[in-house]
């Protein structure tokens, strides 16, 4: 019991925090080093290209490969994000979400108004 105390002792003191890598969304003390670049293929009927991103897995930036996502009518791919927020990093993890056709931050379903040429 007193080392899972000293090892959660010396984790805190280190600054470092993360939630399970199932989470949607990471956070931690370390910025991602810079993306590697990749050959992007040709595009493939009915799917979607998901680029590489570097992952967070036991305590450690890792690199994922880019990859191929089966195309899901009606939703919008969006790929894992890095951003610096209040001194540490926050990694939103890739999902798909309902497709917005006229990019008003409205999914299409709930949108009164979609493609509405007068938005802002």
């Amino acid at each position: 019991m007193k080392k899972l105390l000293l090892a959660a002792a010396i984790a805190a003191s280190a600054g470092t925090f993360t939630l399970p890598a199932s989470a949607a969304v990471i956070v931690v003390q370390t910025a991602p080093p810079a993306p590697r670049d990749e050959v992007v293929p040709a595009p493939r009927h009915g799917y979607v290209w998901a680029p590489g991103y570097w992952d967070w897995r036991n305590n450690r930036h890792v690199w994922t490969k880019g990859h191929w996502e089966r195309e899901r009518r009606g939703y919008v791919y969006h790929q894992p994000t890095w951003a610096e927020r209040n001194g540490h990093w926050e990694m939103t993890r890739g999902s798909w979400a309902r497709g917005d056709s006229d990019h008003d931050g409205v999914p299409n379903g709930r949108d009164d108004h979609p493609n509405n040429p007068r938005r802002n």
